[in-house]
């Protein structure tokens, strides 16, 4: 398009030296807005470009983390269920150990009532009936040890579990704000792909002027030929119509002259006819010589229709004269 139009200047330049056209200079302005629109739309390309290379390193990540992520739900699923068993396991072992101490305060219970019962009768030693109780209670005791320990270890493991819950949300948290950064990118994505496709449609009719703009160009121009042809035919109807007025002005002279001289003829044929007439008018014996009055009358006959010639062809110069005029 800017080869086009800069032939097209060069050309209107060359067609139109030493006039200042007013379509060649809107012919340049839309050639010119034409180039910056074309700048435009290669600077639009370009961001649109890196865009895409933005959002294939976007998704890209998206699909890193996706995969991670469904590492950290696997984890987390399995943490779960871990957890789940450790709290069945702490309510079974708590339950066991309220059983324990329920246990224990029977058995102490027992002792009470043993000994106040000793204290009344003679009943089987104390020994015989403590130690089987002192053997469940050691018993009981070490089972208390081991699922305090158990505890102990439950609560860690829950620690953990939390750290690995915290750590996960915070990677769930970065994969949205990832998310909503490829959201960002998308929509511009599309308003960039829709601001190009507006260039796109300028581009087109701008390029749709300037071809109907070269198409004037062309008219103007073969008009401008036929004007200048016209301007040339007419210059040669001018030096025609100014010959031909001179001829006019030199034949109205000469029509002028004509008639003064056709008048002096006929002031002298009058003159010659008085003064032949007064010369025979009273010699009634006297005869005037036929065939000198005949010449005579011949040569002035002849010299006015010369004359009347001369005028005729001087009004018809006139009438061509007025016909050019009009």
């Amino acid at each position: 398009m800017g080869s086009l139009g800069s032939e097209v200047d060069h050309g209107g330049r060359e067609m139109f030296h030493g006039h200042a056209d007013p379509v060649v200079h809107e012919l340049n302005r839309l050639e010119n807005l034409l180039r910056e629109k074309e700048r435009e739309l290669g600077h639009a390309y370009s961001e649109i470009k890196g865009l895409k290379v933005t959002e294939a390193l976007k998704d890209k990540a998206i699909a890193e983390l996706s995969k991670e992520l469904k590492k950290q739900d696997e984890r987390l699923s399995i943490l779960e269920k871990q957890l789940e068993q450790k709290n069945l396991d702490v309510k079974r072992i708590c339950n066991e150990r309220k059983e324990a101490l329920s246990a224990q305060f029977a058995a102490e219970a027992s002792l009470r009532r043993i000994h106040s019962a000793q204290r009344d009768e003679e009943v089987v030693p104390f020994d015989a009936i403590i130690g089987p109780l002192e053997s469940d209670i050691k018993k009981y005791k070490h089972e208390i040890a081991v699922l305090q320990d158990d505890k102990k270890a439950l609560e860690r493991h829950l620690k953990l579990n939390e750290a690995a819950f915290v750590e996960a949300g915070d990677i769930l948290r970065s994969a949205l704000e990832r998310a909503l950064i490829v959201e960002d990118v998308q929509n511009q994505n599309i308003e960039l792909k829709k601001q190009m496709e507006i260039y796109h449609e300028e581009n087109m009719l701008l390029e749709k002027s300037n071809r109907q703009k070269v198409l004037e160009i062309e008219k103007l121009t073969h008009t401008v030929g036929e004007l200048e042809e016209s301007i040339l035919a007419s210059r040669d109807v001018a030096n025609a119509v100014h010959f031909y007025q001179n001829q006019a002005t030199r034949l109205n002279e000469e029509k002028k002259t004509l008639e003064r001289e056709l008048a002096r003829a006929k002031v002298y044929v009058n003159r010659v006819a008085t003064t032949t007439a007064n010369e025979w008018k009273d010699d009634a014996d006297k005869l005037m010589p036929v065939k000198r009055w005949l010449e005579e009358r011949r040569l002035l006959q002849g010299e006015i229709q010369r004359l009347r010639d001369k005028i005729a062809i001087a009004e018809r110069s006139a009438k061509v004269e007025a016909q050019l005029n009009g």
